[in-house]
């Protein structure tokens, strides 16, 4: 999951060398932290955080075949 997030983000920004990804178990689900440059930042998130929400559907999926609860943050 948290190489999904990394190969969508890196494909979104201008900077991908800026992009890191951090992920974090807290027992029953796992965090996936998403950290990008400052000026890529709404390039990630998209007008109204369509592209942040479409990022989270697709880490739903992912996360639901892998039978694991995951959530995105994008810091």
């Amino acid at each position: 999951m948290k190489q999904l997030i990394e190969y969508l983000a890196r494909a979104l920004a201008e900077h991908p060398d800026e992009v890191r990804v951090e992920e974090e178990d807290q027992g029953d689900r796992v965090v996936i932290h998403l950290y990008v440059g400052e000026s890529d930042k709404g390039r990630v998130i998209g007008r109204d955080g369509r592209i942040a929400n479409a990022m989270r559907s697709l880490l739903h999926v992912a996360s639901t075949r892998a039978g694991v609860r995951a959530h995105l943050s994008i810091d």
